[in-house]
């Protein structure tokens, strides 16, 4: 496929074990940028405005966390899709896919940017949003809401790019969005220099300017390097999403995007259970809940390498490598996880002491946590794995329909039963409770599912199929797997 070389990456050939490596570790080091990014931001707010400040952020982020859920789903839709055309090759598909993708999360980033702008106190009476930080709340969203088609089409562009198996460039353009934020946030919040102090208001327009910068640098790089997804001359014309790619974009997007507001509500269905436990165990689950967010992102990442990995093999219809990548995913998860864990637990009074300092009954008790519930997030990763193989084929509901199961209807369920004669720890024990169940029954539908017999996108022209068979027939087209 002419481009390829230029900037994507051709995931259908050579060895899976090195390959699906390289291209998940850029992921995860995103992942973790932007992580840290929002950590070192709620340091500058909270040190510099106080908790209002702090708490009208936290309330303006849960509102964008639902829209990122959203253009999320669309985004892993459209990389499916691509990475599927970019195996298949026909970088037409592709380029059509992205295209259509881009300018729908175009006019999606505007509605949504005009009708946050005026439902913006709605949208935090909804909340109820203290009194105290509304005001803070309403400056900070309005601000974010101004700059969500920026931050929305970067998501886009960033995940479309990663389906041509371009996991560096969205690196590169996640390092200069952390840096102008940071760089930014303590600049406009206190006023350094010629600039006048902004407040909140500096710490959203820094998040902003991020947004922007990201924006056009990384629109500036696809042409600059020529890279396989930029649209030119009549191309421009897929800009304007077409019925069928919007059927494959909301048939397919939609789940996906529900089963991030799944876990999401998950989350906040816990956080009201702890809170019954009083103000210390609700502090030490906050502080064994930052480290646990750091555990989940491998399974974020390598479900998502595994995803586009798998997507481009499917599109080539080799489906010999499937299973390889699956059971390298799950190894890689593992070992990455593993490790993870066993440095979390053997320094678990000095990273519980970053967030709760010298209070040793809130440490004892988020160390309980720890050891109760931690090792369930290597389920939880090979869930992650399965989830993104069969996603690669565009089987998107029987996710939804398990994480909503088991996050719901097992975990909650296991916390009622078990809380009359295990108390509190019902709560941790119940992480990995669900995380079996959902292990369980995704590995039942990866091995007798059927999930192989499903169709996202039609098959290569005949020509192509043609000359993919011959290919197949001759010792230079059949390149064994090494890794």
């Amino acid at each position: 496929m002419r481009g390829q070389s230029k900037g994507g990456k051709d995931l259908t050939q050579g060895p899976i074990g090195s390959t699906l490596l390289l291209f998940a570790i850029p992921t995860l080091a995103s992942n973790i940028l932007q992580s840290l990014n929002g950590s070192i931001n709620a340091i500058w707010v909270g040190r510099f405005l106080g908790a209002q400040a702090l708490a009208a952020t936290a309330n303006a982020n849960i509102i964008m966390f639902l829209m990122f859920s959203v253009v999320f789903g669309f985004g892993m839709a459209s990389t499916v899709v691509i990475a599927q055309s970019v195996g298949a090759r026909d970088l037409d598909a592709a380029r059509r896919a992205f295209g259509s993708a881009v300018g729908f999360c175009s006019i999606v980033g505007l509605g949504v940017a005009i009708a946050g702008w005026i439902g913006a106190p709605a949208l935090l009476r909804l909340l109820a949003t203290p009194a105290e930080a509304f005001d803070l709340a309403l400056v900070y969203l309005r601000v974010i809401f101004f700059a969500m088609p920026a931050t929305l089409l970067v998501v886009m562009i960033m995940m479309g790019l990663r389906g041509a198996g371009d996991a560096r460039t969205p690196l590169i353009f996640m390092i200069v969005s952390v840096a102008v934020d940071l760089i930014l946030n303590p600049v406009l919040i206190l006023g350094l220099g010629p600039i006048p102090a902004f407040g909140i208001a500096g710490s959203a327009a820094a998040t902003a300017a991020a947004g922007f910068v990201s924006l056009i640098g990384v629109i500036a790089f696809i042409y600059a390097k020529d890279l396989p997804l930029r649209l030119r001359g009549p191309e421009l014309r897929y800009l304007w999403p077409a019925a069928d790619q919007m059927r494959v974009l909301v048939g397919k997007g939609l789940p996906m995007g529900l089963q991030m507001i799944v876990m999401s509500a998950s989350g906040l269905v816990m956080i009201g259970l702890v809170n019954r436990e009083g103000l210390l165990v609700t502090a030490a689950y906050g502080a064994a809940q930052q480290i646990w967010t750091y555990l989940q992102m491998p399974a974020m990442a390598m479900g998502a390498a595994v995803s586009a990995m798998a997507a481009q093999n499917v599109g080539a219809g080799r489906w010999d490598r499937i299973s390889r990548i699956t059971g390298f995913g799950m190894g890689y998860l593992f070992a990455i996880t593993s490790a993870m864990i066993a440095i979390i637990l053997l320094f678990h009074a000095p990273l519980l002491s970053l967030f709760l300092g010298s209070n040793q009954a809130a440490i004892d008790a988020a160390w309980n946590m720890q050891m109760l519930a931690s090792w369930s997030f290597l389920l939880f990763g090979c869930t992650m794995i399965l989830f993104g193989v069969m996603r690669a084929n565009g089987v998107v509901v029987a996710p939804l329909v398990i994480l909503t199961f088991t996050l719901f209807g097992v975990r909650l369920g296991f916390y009622h039963l078990a809380y009359p004669v295990m108390g509190a720890d019902a709560l941790w024990l119940s992480f990995p409770a669900g995380s079996i169940a959902s292990l369980s029954l995704a590995a039942l539908v990866y091995l007798h599912g059927g999930w192989r017999k499903a169709k996202l996108i039609a098959p290569i022209h005949s020509e192509e199929c043609r000359e993919a068979v011959n290919s197949e027939t001759e010792p230079a087209g059949r390149i064994a797997p090494t890794g």
